[in-house]
């Protein structure tokens, strides 16, 4: 028989989809609750959970409540928890950043009591929640953020952080060298198992609005001289890479739903895990569009996370963390 009398045969790659056993067995990205990080405020003087507008379901949290949040995260199994505080007095150089009684410190010290070692504490090393600018550094003479001087103050705030018991420290401000900074001074104290989380792609988005709710900012203007460019995907490589030179033991791409070019390219190049950040104003329209009807809620959120995952991040900063664990753990989805 010549070959080209054999019959072809049929190609259905619809039998790899006949089933919900058959897809889960298939399935080329998976979610597990270990890959999610869950960000949570905390608010100074805060007698209880103070509600986020922009932000359904998510809170402002007094330091009880954040205990017994993180603690239920643990059980959950998320792998990590990011705090950021919100203070009552904020000044130009951002003094409660530094302060080890300043509110996210405590907040650390409260969680590390709790839940440490059966969740990572992980803290925000930024300005932006504390200064009375709301910008991520200080500023010089002219209203421009002092890159230099700002290093000086992320190396105080790395060492107030580390001493209250964080694991991991974001360092989130984009300051040119700041991994390098952050890392010697960690190493000098004596901190060297306190690890660096670098944000490295973080971009100027619009979708940080009802984070900027959350933290309570003071910013006026914009962060554009110190955050990426929308427009430029190889400069977010770029940027990761200078922070893996510098010692990162992780990079982050922020936003991750719009940026699922940039952090498959940092993916594909980085040494180190890759986290991505789930923002603010990602998770307010999902919400937004479910509450109208328009979206089916449930869907979304899992889809949303998995292409994250799908693009390459090893971790993921989402505020459905609890959610989509608990939801993982009962087996309601693959």
């Amino acid at each position: 028989m010549l070959v080209s009398d054999t019959p072809r045969p049929v190609i259905r790659p619809r039998r790899l989809r006949t089933s919900p056993a058959m897809r889960r067995l298939v399935a080329e990205t998976r979610l597990h609750p270990a890959d999610l990080v869950l960000p949570m405020f905390v608010r100074e003087g805060a007698a209880e959970p103070q509600p986020i507008g922009s932000m359904p379901g998510v809170v402002q949290h007094s330091l009880d409540s954040l205990r017994r949040a993180a603690a239920e995260a643990a059980e959950a199994g998320v792998g990590g928890v990011m705090l950021f505080g919100v203070p009552l007095v904020r000044d130009a150089r951002g003094s409660a950043g530094t302060d080890p009684e300043g509110i996210l410190n405590l907040a650390a010290r409260a969680v590390a009591d709790e839940v440490g070692g059966a969740i990572s504490v992980q803290t925000d090393l930024c300005l932006d929640e504390f200064t009375d600018h709301g910008h991520c550094g200080v500023l010089d003479e002219l209203g421009r953020v002092d890159n230099d001087a700002t290093l000086e103050v992320y190396r105080e705030m790395a060492l107030a952080q580390a001493a209250s018991g964080a694991d991991v420290l974001g360092l989130s401000g984009m300051m040119d060298g700041q991994t390098a900074a952050v890392r010697d001074a960690l190493d000098e104290a004596g901190f060297v198992d306190t690890a660096v989380m670098a944000y490295s792609a973080k971009y100027a988005s619009a979708y940080y609005g009802p984070f900027r709710d959350a933290v309570e900012s003071a910013l006026e203007g914009d962060r554009r001289t110190y955050q990426l460019d929308p427009g430029n995907r190889r400069e977010g490589l770029r940027e990761a890479l200078l922070d893996i030179a510098e010692g990162a033991d992780a990079v982050m791409v922020k936003p991750a739903g719009s940026y699922l070019d940039v952090l498959a390219d940092v993916a594909a190049a980085s040494e180190v895990p890759v986290w991505a950040y789930q923002v603010s104003g990602e998770y307010a329209m999902i919400e937004a569009a479910a509450m109208h009807g328009w979206i089916d809620r449930e869907r979304a959120v899992h889809e949303s996370v998995v292409a994250i995952k799908r693009a390459g991040a090893d971790t993921i900063l989402t505020y459905w963390a609890l959610e989509l664990a608990n939801r993982l753990r009962k087996g309601d989805l693959a």
